[in-house]
């Protein structure tokens, strides 16, 4: 055989390459080596087939459990907003009673007025408590605290120490731990 009887077999990709110059056992065995590879190929590519079909469904179930939680608590929060001042109200209603209660008394005299506002303002103040609006009523003398107080004004106080309350004008109020209303107070001026 010269140079030019040299066989010339087409390669995978289809471009002219040398022939296979093994004997035909080796050629068989390789041949079916890689029909055992391509075969455990396309068994795995099954299984990651299976698998991400599995992960896509698991996705799209958690994604979905994840919006009916988000708009299950957007509910909530709305409802919440909706009859957030419903007890505080209910609170409230003793208190609208006894008020249109005293004002059906035609010829009540003044005692009975006072007696009956008192007993309201005790209704209210106990309303409030319960809905945890607290009172804020420094007493004389008290350091001003500017996170629950608000100076008037600054007044002469002898025998009294600088920056302290004299005098509530005006009750403040908490809800929470948070002002609602500062106190509105006269403060010490400094000597």
């Amino acid at each position: 055989m010269n140079a030019d009887d040299t066989k010339i077999e087409p390669t995978l990709d289809g471009a002219p390459g040398p022939a296979d110059v093994r004997p035909p056992e080796e050629r068989e065995a390789t041949a079916a080596a890689n029909e055992a590879d391509l075969a455990a190929s396309l068994a795995e590519l099954e299984t990651l087939r299976a698998k991400n079909a599995e992960l896509s469904e698991q996705f799209l179930r958690a994604q979905a459990d994840m919006q009916n939680t988000r708009r299950r608590a957007e509910d909530e929060m709305a409802k919440a907003r909706k009859f957030a001042i419903e007890s505080f109200a209910e609170s409230l209603l003793p208190v609208t009673d006894s008020l249109e209660a005293g004002l059906a008394i035609q010829d009540a005299t003044p005692e009975q007025i006072r007696e009956g506002a008192e007993a309201t303002l005790r209704q209210l103040k106990q309303a409030l408590e319960r809905n945890k609006v607290l009172e804020i009523n420094p007493a004389a003398g008290t350091k001003f605290d500017p996170h629950q107080h608000q100076a008037i004004s600054m007044v002469p106080a002898p025998g009294q120490e600088a920056n302290t309350v004299v005098t509530v004008l005006q009750k403040g109020y908490l809800i929470a731990d948070r002002v609602l209303r500062p106190a509105l107070v006269t403060v010490a001026a400094p000597q």
